[in-house]
């Protein structure tokens, strides 16, 4: 017999019963009945319940044994009584009666249970994560996760792709996120940065001739963390392609992360059709570039019905240049109480409210009440109502001023609207490509023109289009959205040498500059470069998604709190002065 084990603790059924079997595990929990005693052995795959009694030699032994000690026992199969079969389990009919016991590492008082459902502070569960990680939850998303990246191998591959890696030390290379430094040894002054992403080196892959690339790609960013973000690494499916169009890589994807999420979606609807949706769009309907789109709700401009209006606060604001009113439709929202509930939210947001409209049906036909009804009058109120589509029973909330200073919270509260209504669906995943990102953007301080987003991303309408107003200019840049996440983002890439120099000088970059900072991509765009494109999806973010939970946290293995610390490793720790001398640095304290 082996060592360790014959069999798993999930393998076990009736048609075991009278065998000698072997099985190592953790002691998930233990019930004394009186001279009988009851361990539920736990492994990665599953759970058997052990039994011994007085008349095994190894009963002495067992009684010792606490919580998550790990154990093999040597035991023979029975068949449960048929009123004590457990039909959650699938070795629920059997149990082991314990003949001989080893323990193979015996453990101390727990700072944290393994069994139950009892909440622990983010803290303890970081500084013992490999306790935290046995938990069923945790071993049920970590193997989601393993999962979900051998299916995404595997369609790639199905597709024609090949798997390349790229390097982990190279040069700093501004990407819109901070690197992680690593110094040199060799080098002393000088220093290497871990990637943000295999930006560059995928394109060179598509220079250097080979058609399809894709990496599951660690990458590197010193960002602040929030609930979807790693605050130092994380994992990306990475792919590029060469001689493609923005639609080819739309039509690589969708096939790849469709099958996923049927795949892994527990049941729920994964949507067939996926919209494009242009950046502007988007922040209008739905105040982000992210959208959920299994809440129906989209804003409108409603700036009309407010000029010259009774309303003195949005009619002056409508004098300003640049300035609208977007209206958020609430269907079934209509009642004062409801409206109230937003108020506040905006307030917490910030804002000193929301103005609101809801229509009420008062016996003898429909009514507008609310502040602003009261304001703008009867006329006004219906044509809002008409424009909007909404009824007896709906309401409207109103926000005002330059889109860029409210979309945000506009955003939130149409999710809140559409949460505590119950007109979001949570059935489902909907898919939206956000596309026709702005290239640039302009500092309303200081009128300096800057990269909006990718500087990499062909223009659409290539140098035709750079010898106009900067901020008109479009790039074949493309998000893909998931029930307000974003899980994608690529371009097709600014391959032309040119077009490449005038795509910076636009944002203020001179030709030196290109060269120092992107000379390995710009020299080798001089040397037969074929157009190319590709995409990068969040691994972790995806998996999140796929297991329901709303922390990235919850589907990494050994992540970083939310100050960037290791507390289980102590990382980052102090250098010893031997190796800051070895690398020719030295510290300036911090007051």
């Amino acid at each position: 017999m082996h060592a360790y084990r014959s069999h798993t603790c999930a393998a076990l059924t009736a048609a075991n019963v009278g065998e000698t079997v072997r099985l190592s595990g953790w002691v998930h929990r233990v019930r004394d009945h009186g001279g009988v005693l009851f361990i539920d052995l736990r492994d990665h795959f599953g759970v058997t319940q052990v039994l011994c009694d007085g008349d095994s030699a190894a009963f002495a032994e067992l009684e010792k044994v606490r919580s998550e000690w790990c154990i093999r026992i040597d035991g023979t199969v029975k068949a449960r009584a048929a009123e004590l079969v457990n039909p959650k389990l699938p070795t629920g009919e059997i149990e082991v009666y314990v003949r001989e016991l080893e323990v193979l590492g015996a453990a101390e008082e727990l700072p944290l249970m393994v069994f139950g459902d009892q909440e622990y502070p983010e803290e303890t569960r970081l500084r013992y994560r490999y306790l935290d990680l046995r938990r069923e939850a945790m071993q049920q998303n970590m193997t989601l996760r393993s999962d979900v990246v051998a299916s995404m191998r595997k369609r790639m591959w199905d597709q024609g792709f090949r798997e390349y890696q790229t390097p982990i030390i190279t040069a700093s290379s501004p990407e819109g996120a901070r690197d992680f430094l690593v110094p040199s040894r060799l080098h002393p002054g000088k220093f290497y940065a871990l990637p943000q992403a295999p930006q560059q080196f995928k394109q060179l892959i598509m220079v250097s001739g080979f058609d399809k690339y894709f990496q599951i790609a660690p990458c590197f960013r010193d960002e602040d963390p929030r609930a979807d973000r790693s605050p130092t690494d994380f994992y990306q499916l990475d792919l590029e392609m060469s001689f493609v169009e923005q639609q080819d890589v739309f039509d690589t994807i969708q096939p790849v992360l469709t099958g996923v999420f049927e795949e892994f979606g527990g049941g729920l609807k994964v949507d067939q059709e996926w919209p494009q949706i242009s950046y502007k769009d988007s922040a209008l309907w739905y105040g982000t570039d992210k959208p959920d789109l299994r809440n129906p709700i989209k804003m409108q401009v409603v700036s009309d019905h407010f000029r010259g209006s009774g309303f003195a606060i949005f009619a002056k604001l409508l004098e300003q240049d640049g300035t609208e009113i977007r209206a958020i439709p609430a269907p079934t929202g209509g009642s004062r109480k409801f409206c109230d509930r937003m108020n506040t939210f905006a307030q917490k947001e910030g804002l000193p409210g929301m103005g609101y409209i809801f229509w009420r049906d008062q016996g003898e036909g429909m009514e507008a009440a609310g502040p602003l009804a009261k304001n703008i009058g009867p006329e006004r109120t219906e044509a809002i109502r008409q424009q909007l589509g909404l009824g007896v029973g709906d309401a409207a909330f109103f926000l005002g001023g330059k889109p860029k200073a409210f979309e945000k919270v506009a955003g939130k509260a149409r999710d809140v609207i559409g949460d505590e209504l119950g007109l979001t669906e949570k059935d489902r995943f909907a898919f939206a490509w956000i596309v026709d990102f702005p290239i640039y953007e302009q500092d309303e301080e200081t009128g300096a023109i800057d990269f909006e987003h990718n500087p990499f991303s062909m223009p659409q309408g290539g140098m035709d289009a750079l010898q106009g107003n900067p901020l008109d200019v479009r790039g074949y840049q493309y998000d893909l959205a998931c029930n307000g996440y974003e899980l994608v983002s690529g371009a097709i890439r600014n391959h032309k040498p040119e077009i490449m120099l005038k795509a910076f000088e636009l944002a203020g970059y001179g030709e030196d500059e290109v060269k120092s900072r992107f000379g390995a991509l710009f020299n080798a765009f001089h040397y037969g470069a074929p157009p190319h494109g590709g995409c990068a999806a969040g691994i972790d973010r995806i998996v999140m998604l796929l297991a329901d939970e709303a922390n990235i946290r919850e589907v990494m293995m050994f992540p970083m709190n939310q100050r960037a610390e290791d507390l289980m490793m102590h990382a980052p720790s102090d250098p010893t002065s031997d190796q800051l001398m070895e690398l020719g640095l030295r510290l300036i304290p911090q007051d």
